[in-house]
């Protein structure tokens, strides 16, 4: 064979292989095959679902979704917020609990705590809860923690599953069909494959995430607990999960789908919910207790305050600031500021040194110091010290609050960094440096005027003994200071000391809490 016939054979060759293998690449043509077996294979099922040749839908294929829209369509209506529930969660999770955890839980519910509270201290209930709280917390290993997780999920596919709209893709084979009613036997007729593909899809989300072998009268219970009757005919359900399981073993939606779609490739997408509950429920009840807690303490504390304010006051309501106000905090919190945190200490204290101290304490401190025959000036000095001291705390705090008005010093400069606030971030926290320097200004202020005042009330509390005595030791002229008293001298001492001993522990709770912050 001459050069020129052998390269012309050898070229035949060539593009013989290359048409072999162009046809076996072909996507067309391999996608047609798949297809042609596909649709055999679908012709040759045992469910009368689908007819490959016109693609069309059969009547098989409306009795199966009648059979389980009929089931389902009571659970429709009752689970209807159920996704979204957590009192859901809370029912999964008792579902798992033994008599004796039931209690511990019940235990930590806000009802049972505050009526424990009637009859035992905040201490007694705080370390009950710790030891309920810990108790529960053990109920919960990780093999519990898993299948409470497990349930609530096979829970939330049920919901999924009964949720998807049967009614409208059975209409599609009869249209005389009434939504959620049974009286009649529906009409199906074959309808084209195209109508449904979509609605099938979507099923097939829902479908395939169910679990068909979970405990599902476990799964039921939680839900009739949460809704307090049957969701669903509990046997019904179980009789038919077998037809079930074999309709999703041998994949003959997925494949009509494909073969209806003429894709080979479709695959569904399952919706698998993946929740946790159990570390959230925990959590979320923790929070709950620790704020009750919180909130009792806060209420005891607040009606301890209240006492000992009507003990000095006579009423529990004080207002004698007029800047460093409560009514001032709107506007802060506005911004997402703190404000002033000292408003209700400041206006019991002002309302004490102003309508109080310079009146009823200045009067028997002045017939102390001026008419008093003392056995040495240094007891006499420090009484007069600590006492002018709280005179000039009086007039500071007067002159606190007016700096804080809108022409004040430090209140003009809150209102124009306020102002300027909205566009200028620099703003805002210059205005929390302004609000920080007033309230440990006023924490100042309760501090050291609680200092003095104790010191005043020991002085006071030395000379109530010392006229006490036969023989006196600081005073010698208590005879004469009771002619001078427009009342018993004696009655005074006592009468301001025990008011100063009240005002005392008042100023204590908030310089406690200024102390902590």
């Amino acid at each position: 064979m001459n050069e020129k016939a052998r390269s012309s054979a050898e070229g035949g060759v060539i593009q013989k292989l290359l048409s072999i293998f162009a046809g076996m690449s072909d996507p067309d043509a391999e996608k047609k095959k798949i297809l042609k077996a596909l649709g055999k294979d679908l012709s040759r099922s045992k469910f009368k679902f689908y007819r490959p040749k016109g693609q069309e839908a059969l009547p098989g294929l409306a009795k199966f979704f009648y059979e389980l829209y009929k089931l389902t369509a009571p659970s429709q209506v009752l689970l209807g917020n159920a996704q979204s529930s957590a009192a859901l969660k809370s029912f999964v999770i008792d579902s798992y609990l033994s008599k004796e955890q039931k209690l511990i839980s019940e235990r930590l519910t806000e009802a049972y705590i505050l009526e424990k509270a009637k009859t035992l201290s905040l201490k007694d209930i705080q370390d009950l809860v710790k030891a309920d709280l810990t108790a529960y917390q053990a109920v919960f290993d990780g093999e519990t923690s898993r299948q409470i997780d497990a349930t609530y999920n096979t829970l939330l596919s049920f919901v999924n599953f009964v949720s998807f709209d049967y009614y409208f893709l059975l209409k599609k084979f009869d249209s005389s069909l009434m939504e959620r009613s049974f009286s009649r036997n529906p009409k199906f007729e074959a309808i084209n494959g195209e109508y449904i593909a979509d609605d099938l899809a979507d099923f097939l989300e829902v479908f395939l995430p169910l679990d068909l072998e979970a405990d599902w009268r476990r799964v039921f219970g939680a839900l009739k607990a949460y809704r307090n009757t049957d969701v669903i005919q509990v046997e019904a359900w179980v009789k038919l999960l077998p037809a079930m399981a074999e309709v999703r073993k041998s994949q003959i939606l997925e494949q009509l789908v494909r073969h209806v779609k003429h894709d080979p490739a479709w695959a569904p997408l399952g919706r698998f919910p993946g929740e946790r509950i159990v570390e959230p429920h925990f959590q979320k009840l923790r929070a709950q207790i620790e704020t009750l807690v919180q909130r009792m303490i806060q209420e005891k504390r607040n009606a301890k305050i209240d006492e000992v304010a009507k003990q000095v006051f006579g009423t529990a309501v004080v207002l004698r600031m007029k800047n460093y106000t409560e009514k001032a905090n709107v506007i802060f919190a506005k911004k997402m500021l703190g404000g002033y945190t000292q408003t209700q200490a400041m206006n019991y204290l002002k309302g004490y040194l102003i309508d109080y101290f310079k009146r009823d304490v200045r009067e028997i401190v002045d017939i102390l110091i001026i008419r008093g025959q003392w056995t040495t000036n240094l007891q006499m000095q420090q009484l007069s010290d600590v006492y002018h001291g709280l005179l000039e705390a009086s007039d500071q705090i007067l002159q606190f609050d007016e700096a804080l008005s809108d022409e004040g010093e430090l209140g003009s400069r809150i209102k124009s960094a306020l102002a300027k606030s909205d566009r200028d971030k620099e703003q805002v926290k210059y205005l929390r440096n302004l609000l920080k320097d007033a309230n440990d200004k006023a924490g100042g202020f309760i501090t050291r005027s609680g200092v003095a005042l104790i010191a005043i009330g020991r002085h006071l509390k030395s000379l109530i003994d010392d006229y006490d005595r036969p023989h006196h030791e600081v005073l010698l002229n208590w005879k004469e200071l009771d002619g001078a008293a427009p009342r018993p001298i004696r009655d005074l001492l006592v009468e301001t000391y025990k008011k100063i001993y009240y005002m005392v522990q008042l100023l204590q709770y908030y310089a406690k809490e200024e102390g902590g912050a």
